[in-house]
């Protein structure tokens, strides 16, 4: 099974959170790490592993990017990383597939499903690395108070500091590793 290791510069996690109740939050990890058993020929048998470094997050406000890394929210200094693990892949058609998984957040695991679409493989010109690679690009929506992360869930004044539904967005690039 070809071995792919994910481009940490040029793989993101993206996330979006309503924020009192009229705008969005949005964020994202740039330390996203990692390894994907992919055929190509055969996706059924897709497997990954991937690390999120939490305090790799930003939102455009350093205060706020410091608050994250409280434990309010994904407690940095006990918690350092977000990790999923593969446990199965259902064909959607084409190159869309559902991917389920384990993904563990601040001290609690859970099972996701991510909705995936695969690109490649392309063959990098020599002239800026000369990789073989390959992208996925995922979505899913999360709860974070099935995680433990509950801070501004308390109604305030008819509404809420942050929603406990997240949107998430992943953006990976692997490349072929031998």
């Amino acid at each position: 099974m070809p071995k792919w290791i994910i481009d940490p510069d040029h793989s993101v996690a993206e996330f979006s959170i309503r924020y009192l109740t009229i705008a969005h939050v949005r964020g994202i990890f740039g330390a996203v790490t990692g390894v994907i058993d992919f055929d190509p020929s055969d996706p059924t048998r897709l497997a990954v592993e991937a690390r999120i470094d939490v305090t790799s997050v930003r939102t455009g406000n350093s205060k706020r990017d410091a608050h994250l890394a409280t434990a309010d929210f994904f407690d940095a200094a006990k918690y350092p990383e977000i990790i999923f693990r593969s446990t199965g892949v259902e064909l959607v058609g084409g190159s869309r597939f559902r991917l389920s998984g384990e993904l563990a957040m601040h001290g609690v695991t859970r099972p996701v499903k991510l909705d995936c679409e695969f690109a490649g493989p392309v063959k990098i010109p020599e002239a800026i690395g000369g990789e073989t690679s390959i992208g996925f690009m995922c979505t899913t929506c999360l709860n974070r108070e099935e995680f433990g992360i509950t801070w501004g869930i308390t109604p305030m004044q008819g509404g809420i500091m942050a929603a406990g539904e997240v949107q998430v967005m992943l953006d990976v690039e692997a490349d072929l590793q031998g």
